[in-house]
């Protein structure tokens, strides 16, 4: 078995990398070819999270799980929230292939799906970016976002607005100006993306112009909220996986309420193999309800593997 700790990850995977593999890990879902398991998921208490996603993919030839969780009080420990381990099996046999640190792979992959969302129902004139949030996976939510698009600026709003000033260097640091704003003014924006762990929405539909293309990926326990019900409601709604969206995703509030059918939810796998024509128009608002599935994080895990094998990097053991 292969160990791959987290050090080692950045000169593996590059964002690049980590949207070449969530494309073709929807491609996989769409056709049958892969498949997520049951989230096991557990409140620890003052805010922890704990759980398991895995999944096997027939295609990739990938078994695994993810098992991690979201920790608050480590920011004060000098470490990030979230924190997590995959691990990859011989589909054929069970015996381990590989442990790989999952930290940087998570905010990779997460913000990989944005951004192929984007790419993929966005308006090809999209010019702003907004951004509500500024926690650590923001700024890969940025970067990954301004790969797809060519955004003339970016706005943002966070709940504490001291700490816009690191996703304000982001901006910077790719030429993008910056501003600060309420969120009533991301009426200005053509994509809006939410990653907070708000327990209640902060977006609402009065934020939101016509032909907005919201990716929404905070959301991936029951009662977390970014977006409220009604806007929801009243977006074409894609996602990831169409049973974690209706049970811990952002649509598990208009579904509750009777205001959204998981039936016409839409998984971004069909718009990805042309299945679904994704968006019909350009006064469309557009959803992508990004719950974070385990075949995820296989296929970037697969990638750290792939390569660190080739260079002769990561720690060998028997077992």
């Amino acid at each position: 078995m292969l160990i791959l700790p987290e050090a080692l990850i950045a000169d593996l995977v590059t964002a690049e990398d980590a949207f070449s593999a969530i494309r073709a890990c929807f491609a996989a879902m769409a056709q049958g070819a892969a498949r997520n398991f049951p989230v096991v998921r557990e409140a620890l208490g003052e805010g922890r999270q704990y759980g398991f996603k895995s999944g096997l993919d027939t295609a990739g030839g990938q078994l695994g799980v993810k098992a991690g969780g979201y920790f608050p009080g480590n920011a004060a420990r000098g470490m990030i929230n979230h924190q997590s381990s995959v691990f990859l099996f011989d589909p054929e046999t069970g015996r381990p292939r590989a442990m790989v640190g999952g930290n940087l792979l998570t905010a990779l992959r997460t913000a990989a799906a944005a951004a192929l969302s984007i790419d993929l129902l966005a308006v090809p004139e999209a010019r702003v970016l907004g951004i509500v949030g500024a926690g650590h996976q923001a700024a890969f939510q940025l970067r990954a976002a301004a790969r797809v698009r060519r955004f003339d600026r970016v706005i943002g709003w966070n709940r504490s607005p001291a700490r816009l000033a690191g996703l304000a260097a982001v901006a910077a640091d790719l030429g993008l100006p910056f501003e600060a704003v309420p969120l009533a003014r991301m009426v200005e924006a053509q994509v809006i993306v939410t990653i907070t762990s708000s327990p209640a929405a902060s977006l609402l539909a009065a934020h939101v112009a016509p032909g907005t293309h919201l990716a929404c990926m905070g959301t991936d326990t029951a009662g977390k909220q970014e977006v409220a019900a009604d806007l929801v409601a009243g977006a074409s709604v894609f996602t990831d996986e169409v049973a974690q969206s209706v049970t811990i995703g952002e649509a598990q509030h208009a579904v509750a309420a009777g205001r959204l059918e998981p039936a016409d939810i839409v998984p971004l796998g069909a718009v990805v193999t042309g299945a679904h024509p994704g968006r019909r128009g350009a006064g469309e608002i557009t959803l992508y309800d990004g719950t974070g599935v385990g075949l995820q994080d296989l296929a970037v895990a697969a990638v750290a593997v792939e390569r660190a094998r080739a260079r002769g990097q990561g720690i060998e053991v028997a077992v």
